[in-house]
C-alpha cells in the first residue's frame, strides 16, 4: 500500500509497470499475472491517482503526424509573479506540461501546436504574449523523440 511519504510498494510498481507496458490491459489480467484479487489492482490504481500519483490518459506522438509542432520554451517570469502566471500558462491551450525548475529559466513549458506558424502565433500573440510577468522566453523545437507524447487539444 501507497506508504504516508508517498512513496510505493512493490505491489504499486508491479501494477505501474503492467500498465505502462500496455495501459489497456483489464485489471483482470494484472491481477492474474501478479497473483492478487482484481479488487485490489483497482483499488490500488485508484488510490494512486486520486493521491496524484499516477494517470492514466491518452497522448499521441507528434513526430509521426505531419501537422504537428513541438517545441520546449524556457521562460523567465519576474519576480512574485511565478504563480498566477504559472496557473495561467497551464491553462493556455496546446500547453502540454509546465516544470518549475532551477538554471537559467524558472520554467519551462511543453507545446504542441499544429504548426510552426500556429506556435509563433501561440509565442508572439495569443498565447504567453497574454501572461502578465514573462520578461523573457527562448524556444526549443523538437525535431524528434522515440519517447515523448504529447495531449492535443482542440
Amino acid at each position: 500500500m501507497t506508504l504516508v511519504d508517498g512513496s510505493l510498494d512493490e505491489l504499486e510498481i508491479q501494477i505501474i509497470l503492467a500498465l505502462q507496458k500496455d495501459a489497456r490491459k483489464s485489471y483482470k489480467s494484472i491481477a492474474k499475472k501478479l497473483g492478487v484479487a482484481e479488487g485490489t489492482v483497482s483499488n490500488r490504481v485508484n488510490r494512486l491517482i486520486q493521491q496524484g500519483i499516477l494517470k492514466l490518459e491518452a497522448r499521441v506522438n507528434p513526430f509521426a503526424m505531419s501537422n504537428k509542432a513541438a517545441a520546449i520554451i524556457g521562460i523567465n517570469i519576474k519576480r512574485n509573479h511565478h504563480a498566477k502566471a504559472t496557473k495561467e500558462i497551464m491553462a493556455l491551450s496546446n500547453v502540454n506540461a509546465v516544470w518549475a525548475t532551477t538554471g537559467k529559466y524558472d520554467i519551462f513549458v511543453e507545446i504542441l501546436a499544429d504548426s510552426i506558424k500556429a506556435l509563433n502565433v501561440f509565442i508572439f500573440e495569443e498565447g504567453l504574449s497574454t501572461i502578465e510577468g514573462i520578461e523573457a522566453t527562448e524556444t526549443y523545437i523538437m525535431l524528434d523523440s522515440a519517447s515523448k507524447f504529447f495531449k492535443i487539444h482542440q
